[in-house]
């Protein structure tokens, strides 16, 4: 059969299946006529080249990028037991990315949600409406950002880094507890950030932005003779927001006709800094981060700008780091310091203040060993002491205290993994971590992987994962003195258990082409209820969700400068008890991203386009699905040490929502329309 019968004959099965899998099938063709496309560009015999032509010499000269957070250890992205995406530095500069929000929103499966105070993360289809990121591992070259209090993986303004000091980031989907114990429930972000040599002296940056939205940064990075390397860093940034935002829930005289003015307000600051010496380095970051919330939520008063959250985020990190001739060790002493204060103006003028502190101390040690033949082991520990996790709510005129509860824990845990060589073509990576928690117990936790390559270039991978993520201080102990809310500290873990068919194709025309098959099965999920007994609400293992879908992924970059990126996701995350469909769960994301020189090496334009599908609210109903169009042109050295960007976002100004959480009256939060941004940096 010609390769043209077989496609007419996929495409007429396609036209007689239901509406949803027809769009799949025909985004799949697409995108593997992308790829035939891409490879005859490159005049490659066929369709596609026979890489079993080619000597092994010319197998080794196709580059294959390497991944760190998937194991703990360098590896090549064939290897790694995960389906891995990578974000360069430079993917950051051409297309206008300004928060880890708007990196992980351009990543294959994952997408956002944005509810004016914060970000959240989501993923496969799994994002639960008021979720704080706590099912993903947030890392900033190692180091775990996720909170004390809430776990929350920061990725709008309040996290923690300025994204113009990241190297790259890589993200690792699907569990990882088996060596990072918690949080890495559905995927592990692992921020590098760029070292002091790379930047060779000092270097100055300003923003402005739509919404009177300003930023500045300044840095100095260099090598010393004396073997020093340093980075030292500080941001700051401010944004009015919307002057005037409409919402149709609150449209009334007493409301000011559902206006909420001058109320969207964002300010935060930030200092980073790294020491380096031989095998030894010392790591500090700052932030403070203040937003107005104009939404109204937890039945605040509707335009009144003095509804308001704070959080402060810092931490040290003391790093050793040694290389053996067969082994090499890597040790961490750290402390994290997390404070959360919100505001929330009630009925009268009331003001109700909700705070929370969180702090720990930590120390772990990893040890890679390559001394016997066909293996690398992996040995570690790691032991966190929770030495602050306070939480406090009352009334501040007149005094009336709801919640004082002052708790402390310790959590420790160990793991092992083995990445076996069972011959040239075939690998089995596989390991396990055991937890134990003050507050429930133990949990054990497996990952294994067997990976073939029938080429060099070729990778299948068969993943099974098992993860948990521990209920957190809020979960366990958060109340309003028994008024509407009371806490329940017998939570368990929620657990995970996912099962993943990989495929990886690189060509040595700088195309790469992945395909994945998922599902998911997640258990005891902490959801938010009221008790029928006393109508308290309370949170409770009560859920279970599963999920099952299939991932594209095309990636081409030619010598002219050219660089494309296609993408399309199709999930169904459903209740199992219910058999629903989950809210805010999109079942189909598209992603394109096209960058092309337009003068030479000065100018790069980059194109980006998004796709969401309909997405389900807590009252049954669906937003509306959407594309979202982002263009920007940079400039890299338009005169010497000058660097000049210029962003539209949402070019075409298109109206959309976000599924709102429970605390909103509003089912969705329409989002920003079109918005501007002129960047400028510059290095002395």
């Amino acid at each position: 059969m010609t390769q043209k019968s077989i496609l007419e004959s996929i495409f007429k099965r396609l036209m007689r299946m239901s509406n949803t899998w027809k769009m799949a099938g025909l985004i799949f063709l697409l995108i593997c006529l992308a790829a035939s496309s891409a490879i005859a560009i490159d005049k490659l015999p066929d369709s596609v080249r026979d890489l079993t032509d080619l000597d092994l010499q010319e197998l080794m000269e196709i580059k294959v990028s390497t991944v760190y957070g998937a194991s703990k250890y360098e590896q090549e992205l064939s290897e790694a037991p995960s389906s891995v995406s990578i974000v360069t530095s430079s993917d950051i500069e051409r297309n206008g990315y300004r928060t880890l929000s708007d990196i992980m929103r351009s990543v294959r499966g994952f997408y956002t949600t944005y509810d004016r105070n914060y970000h959240y993360l989501g993923i496969r289809g799994i994002s639960r409406p008021g979720d704080y990121n706590s099912r993903f591992l947030l890392l900033v070259d190692g180091h775990r950002i996720n909170d004390s209090i809430y776990d929350t993986a920061f990725i709008g303004t309040e996290f923690p880094l300025d994204v113009d000091l990241i190297d790259r980031v890589e993200i690792v989907r699907g569990p990882s507890s088996s060596i990072y114990g918690t949080n890495a429930f559905l995927g592990v972000i692992n921020v590098l950030t760029k070292k002091g040599g790379q930047f060779k002296g000092a270097e100055v940056s300003g923003e402005a932005d739509s919404y009177d939205t300003y930023k500045g940064r300044l840095s100095y990075g260099n090598n010393f003779f004396n073997g020093i390397e340093a980075l030292v860093s500080g941001s700051y940034y401010s944004s009015g927001g919307h002057h005037d935002l409409y919402f149709k829930e609150f449209d009334s005289p007493a409301d000011n006709y559902g206006i909420a003015q001058d109320a969207d307000t964002d300010k935060y600051y930030n200092m980073f800094t790294t020491l380096k010496f031989k095998d030894l380095s010392l790591q500090g970051a700052y932030s403070s981060r203040d937003k107005t919330i104009p939404t109204a939520p937890w039945d605040t008063e509707f335009n009144n700008a003095g509804t308001s959250t704070r959080d402060d985020v810092g931490y040290l990190d003391l790093k050793y780091e040694h290389d053996f001739e067969n082994w090499q060790i890597t040790s961490r002493l750290f402390y994290d310091y997390y404070q959360y204060r919100g505001t929330y103006i009630l009925s009268g003028n009331v003001a109700n203040k909700d705070n929370a502190n969180g702090e720990r101390w930590g120390a772990d040690l990893k040890v890679v060993v390559d001394y016997f033949p066909k293996h690398r082991l992996i040995l570690g520990g790691e032991f966190i002491d929770h030495i602050r996790q306070d939480q406090v709510t009352y009334n501040e005129n007149p005094y009336s205290s709801y919640l004082d509860e002052r708790r402390t824990s310790q959590n420790w845990g160990f793991y092992i993994q083995d990445e076996f060589k069972i011959c040239d073509a075939l690998l089995l990576n596989i390991g396990v971590r055991y937890d134990h928690y003050d507050t429930f117990g133990g949990t054990t936790n497996p990952r294994a992987a067997l990976i073939y390559h029938p080429l060099p270039t070729t990778a299948l991978k068969l993943v099974y994962g098992s993860a948990f993520r521990a209920p957190t201080a809020y979960e366990l102990y958060y109340n309003d003195g028994n008024i509407t809310a009371k806490s329940n500290p017998n939570l368990q873990p929620e657990k995970i258990d996912t099962y993943e068919l990989i495929y990886e194709q690189y060509f040595e025309s700088q195309l790469r082409f992945t395909a994945s098959l998922f599902y998911n099965d997640i258990k005891d999920l902490i959801s938010l209820e009221q008790d029928p007994s006393d109508s308290l609400n309370v949170f409770r293992n009560i859920n279970r969700l599963e999920t099952r879908g299939a991932e594209l992924e095309l990636e081409k970059q030619w010598n002219s400068g050219w660089k494309g990126l296609i993408s399309y996701t199709l999930q169904k995350t459903e209740n199992e008890q219910t058999g629903e469909d989950a809210t805010n769960s999109p079942q189909h994301l598209i992603k394109g991203i096209l960058t092309f020189p337009l003068l030479k090496d000065k100018i790069v334009a980059s194109l980006e386009e998004h796709y969401t599908s309909k997405r389900k609210l807590l009252d049954g109903t669906k937003t509306a699905s959407f594309f979202i169009t982002n263009l920007t042109l940079s400039s890299h050295n338009l005169i010497r040490g000058l660097d000049l960007s210029v962003s539209i976002y949402n070019v075409f100004n298109k109206g959309y929502a976000d599924p709102a959480s429970e605390e909103h009256v509003q089912n969705a939060i329409e989002q920003d329309g079109r918005s501007f941004r002129l960047k400028l940096i510059y290095r002395f």
